[in-house]
């Protein structure tokens, strides 16, 4: 696409065609409050040097601290990523490509699409998936879209409290307008899927439940019961996992028995980058792949029987019928996609499994030297968690994390802002980043914060 501005002629030309005198007459009905009569207060122009140490000055107020000592999670995980992953993903034919309508003059980039695909498939343990969607919540509220639409007319979703509440208010922005029934099932005394609240919802109107794996608390649990009375009722199972690293040590959702699995796929190599953008996951069971949203890359052969990729099925409002249409995602996150597809390419299986382990020794051992300060307990102690956990505070969590900053340690999540019974509760979390003297150094200052 070129960015060249008309000529005066050809400005000229256009206006005769169709009958008016200037570019004024065009936009005659803009009311004369709302025209900018004169050019606009700014402070004149700087040059390259002086604007670069201006920015320099305005960063300087910025709350850096360094990756070790940030123990943030909640949805978004910061984990070591290669230098040589941003270097691939820089060069042009990765970084610039638009959608690879013309398969003929674009198998590199529907290549890698269809790497993706089949890395997402054995992550999750599924047999179908697409070329990726916008984000973890958004992939969700297709899913239970999804679910409605093989359905029919089941309308009920349940969606447990220990999912990512972000996620849960996304789900019900998006699906407002249609006539379904979104219950909120409460979590259990040990932060997991409390399979009692789930007896009342089985019955035919069932669409689909939702199984965050692991749920928001880090908690991971054997959810095959719940799996099992689902199906059992006509329902779909939805897993939903916002930290994929976990698959290299846990069983995957398809083992568990899930329909449909979506998630976000930032922790494999995406940055945090203030929140986006990322890369929404969605894979499922072959026998809905007509009902899946967003694109699929499909391998073929041409007629001279040289392998080929194109795009197998893109049921989008722009292509066909829009009320036929299984949804309306363009170009999406595809750049995001091919950086995960080169992370995981460099981790391998084994890499992955080890990386995993070790999230899991470091998250295990921070749970159990922070648990040992005074006033400090686990509010889920015999839960299986990866990554992520709960501590009960003494005293209120966002004081505490306030304190924390002030010794260089972004310390957490404070949950009552979600959970008013999980009040003076902190979410933790710790990667590869986070070495052992980081966390006995962590363990300190909050040991000093409590004290105070």
């Amino acid at each position: 696409m070129r960015y060249i501005p008309h000529t005066p002629e050809e400005i000229q030309g256009m206006l005769k065609i169709i009958g008016l005198r200037s570019v004024a007459e065009l936009f005659s009905s803009i009311p004369d409050s709302l025209l900018q009569e004169k050019p606009l207060k700014l402070p004149p122009a700087l040059d390259e040097m002086t604007l670069l140490r201006h920015l320099e000055k305005v960063a300087t107020e910025n709350h850096t601290l360094p990756r070790s000592r940030s123990f943030l999670g909640g949805g978004v995980y910061r984990h070591y990523i290669p230098s040589a992953v941003g270097e691939l993903v820089r060069r042009s034919e990765f970084l610039t490509p638009y959608t690879p309508y013309q398969p003929e003059i674009s198998q590199g980039t529907l290549q890698v699409i269809f790497e993706f695909q089949t890395m997402v498939c054995e992550l999750f343990g599924m047999e179908v998936s697409n070329a990726s969607m916008y984000d973890g919540s958004t992939a969700l509220a297709e899913a239970c879209l999804m679910a409605l639409r093989i359905g029919k007319n089941r309308k009920t979703i349940l969606l447990p409290s220990s999912l990512h509440p972000e996620y849960t208010q996304v789900t019900h922005t998006i699906l407002k307008s249609f006539k379904d029934n979104i219950v909120e099932l409460p979590f259990s005394k040990e932060g997991g899927f409390e399979t009692a609240a789930l007896n009342d919802y089985l019955n035919d109107d069932l669409a689909a439940c939702v199984i965050p794996y692991p749920n928001f608390f880090g908690v991971v649990e054997d959810v095959r019961e719940v799996v099992q009375k689902v199906q059992q009722a006509g329902g779909l199972v939805i897993f939903c996992v916002t930290e994929p690293l976990s698959l290299g040590l846990f069983e995957s959702p398809g083992a568990l028995g899930a329909d449909i699995v979506c998630g976000e796929g930032q922790s494999l190599g995406i940055p945090p980058s203030f929140g986006g953008p990322f890369v929404g996951l969605f894979a499922a069971r072959e026998k809905h792949l007509r009902q899946m949203p967003g694109r699929i890359c499909g391998m073929t052969s041409d007629n001279k029987g040289r392998r080929g990729f194109v795009l197998t099925l893109s049921t989008r409002e722009q292509h066909i019928r829009r009320e036929k249409a299984t949804s309306n995602i363009c170009t999406n996150q595809a750049l995001c996609a091919t950086q995960m597809t080169v992370y995981l390419s460099m981790l391998g299986k084994e890499g992955l499994k080890k990386l995993a382990q070790l999230n899991w020794q470091r998250a295990e051992y921070a749970k159990q030297k922070l648990a040992s300060i005074t006033g400090v307990t686990l509010s889920f102690p015999k839960a299986t968690t990866f990554n992520e956990f709960v501590l009960k505070l003494p005293k209120s969590a966002d004081s505490v994390l306030k304190d924390l900053r002030t010794k260089g340690f972004d310390g957490g999540i404070a949950l009552d802002r979600w959970y008013h019974e999980l009040e003076n509760s902190l979410l933790v979390n710790v990667t590869e980043l986070n070495e052992r003297e980081d966390i006995d150094s962590f363990a300190t200052a909050l040991k000093e914060v409590l004290q105070s």
